[in-house]
């Protein structure tokens, strides 16, 4: 079972970053890995991947980052400005899933069950 006090303590997430935000990521992992494998719940052989899939996610969101979550877009130094571009401003950012799915696929292709379309059933 994944835990939001494991997953806080493989990120160091502050404790301003509440466990539901935490559970939040965990969850959104834990669908994403079934959706993409097919199953009913994450098996225990993909327990690890999933703390680092939640991990990344963690990072990529700038979940508990007081300051801007995008790209820096310029810095002024006289009374210290910085302001960040905004995510979908600029450069096209890929979606969580789409980038996770393909640092992981390796690890997730091990236990994808095989699919049918609803036609062949």
């Amino acid at each position: 079972m994944l835990t939001a006090d494991r997953l806080r303590a493989i990120t160091a997430a502050p404790d301003t970053v509440s466990d539901e935000t935490l559970q939040f990521i965990l969850d959104s992992v834990k669908e994403l890995i079934c959706n993409y494998c097919r199953l009913a719940a994450v098996p225990d052989g993909l327990t690890m991947t999933a703390y680092r899939m939640a991990a990344d996610l963690y990072r990529a969101e700038g979940y508990g980052s007081v300051s801007g979550s995008g790209a820096v877009q310029s810095v002024k130094t006289g009374d210290t400005t910085v302001s960040y571009r905004d995510r979908s401003s600029g450069e096209a950012y890929r979606t969580y899933a789409a980038s996770v799915l393909r640092n992981y696929e390796t690890q997730l292709n091990r236990f994808r069950k095989l699919g049918w379309p609803s036609c062949c059933r």
